[in-house]
């Protein structure tokens, strides 16, 4: 499967749920090839410092911002893989226009903040354009950082029924310290000790529905 982690609105998280999706299949069993598409290389630099370690299987990484480029390289690489994760950066760049005409699935995560919920437009239009020359694109968005109180989740969650272009996955990820923790030395919550119980309930159950 290829999978893109992407938005065009920075902040929402991308690159750490990438990196905890990539690293949790790895340790699963599957050959996961993690494609950064952001000029920052963040994930990059994370699958470094994981491959310094022996406790980990180890995850190809490579780090690819042009479009074109991206796109032939996917396409001539795929067959090594079972799973390629495309971290797309927080804009809308000519990397996240490739991934979308050659991903499987689209991931996108937003925070219960105003300003992400209405940044869903700007890629609700790129879903679009995708969709007019291909076919089979599923789109999912899921609550990142979400709240642990209040009323702002479910506000959010409604506002994604006003693009019939995703689905709403009602899975959301609690904002918490493991994520980021995990993600900014190459792994999941799912390899991390001290163990965050929650945080690891919450990526199983991400995981089950997309795989």
């Amino acid at each position: 499967m290829i999978i893109t982690v992407g938005n065009t609105k920075g902040g929402v998280g991308k690159t750490t749920l990438a990196i905890n999706i990539a690293s949790a299949r790895a340790m699963s069993g599957s050959d996961v090839w993690l494609v950064d598409g952001d000029r920052q290389g963040s994930a990059q630099i994370a699958i470094g410092i994981r491959s310094e370690s022996n406790q980990h299987k180890g995850i190809a990484c490579s780090q690819y911002v042009d479009g074109s480029v991206l796109r032939t390289q996917v396409l001539q690489q795929k067959s090594k893989y079972q799973d390629i994760v495309i971290d797309a950066g927080g804009r809308d760049s000519t990397a996240l226009r490739a991934a979308l005409i050659i991903s499987d699935v689209l991931l996108i995560p937003f925070t219960p903040r105003n300003f992400d919920v209405w940044a869903l437009a700007d890629i609700a239009s790129l879903v679009d354009e995708a969709n007019s020359v291909r076919d089979g694109l599923r789109v999912y968005c899921i609550l990142n950082l979400a709240d642990s109180a209040g009323t702002d989740n479910e506000d959010a969650a409604e506002a994604v029924k006003d693009y019939p272009q995703f689905i709403y996955l009602d899975a959301p990820l609690k904002k918490r310290k493991s994520w980021a923790n995990a993600a900014g030395v190459g792994i999941s919550v799912l390899e991390q000790s001290p163990k965050d119980v929650k945080a690891q309930d919450e990526l199983k159950n991400l995981l089950k529905i997309l795989f």
